[in-house]
């Protein structure tokens, strides 16, 4: 892994070692000043939009998530800075091409995409063959 923050394209996209975790993730709305909503287990990421609130959190059987799909999270490794360009259009380019939808999470340190949990693997394959093409 990378120290520093990367901008260049061909540096993100080569260093970006894509790592799927292991456990499904959810997208569940709820209300904004809902203190429930924060006492997720596994929280990731709260969002507020006008709508509501939205919240990311690892799947929990027990709990009561709705009937809503389940999501991979494969985080990109590199550091991308905030201000780099073309990371996720290169990306979801790629999975587009692909057929599999891509929500992107971009964080301080690191890019989170969240795609279907059923081609999480296919996901990780079309990352790395990005990756590796840059490099060649």
């Amino acid at each position: 892994m990378q120290t520093g923050f990367v901008r260049e394209l061909q540096a993100m996209l080569s260093g970006m070692e894509p790592a799927l975790d292991a456990d499904p993730y959810v997208f569940v709305h709820a209300s904004v000043g809902d203190p429930a909503a924060l006492a997720v287990e596994g929280l990731f990421a709260t969002i507020v939009e006008d709508e509501g609130l939205t919240v990311i959190a690892r799947f929990d059987p027990e709990a009561d998530h709705g009937a809503g799909p389940h999501f991979a999270r494969i985080t990109l490794q590199v550091h991308s800075a905030l201000e780099g360009v073309g990371l996720t259009a290169a990306v979801a380019t790629g999975l587009a091409a692909e057929g599999i939808a891509c929500n992107v999470v971009a964080a301080f340190h690191h890019d989170h995409l969240f795609v279907p949990w059923d081609r999480r693997e296919d996901a990780l394959a079309v990352l790395k063959q990005i990756s590796r093409e840059v490099k060649n």
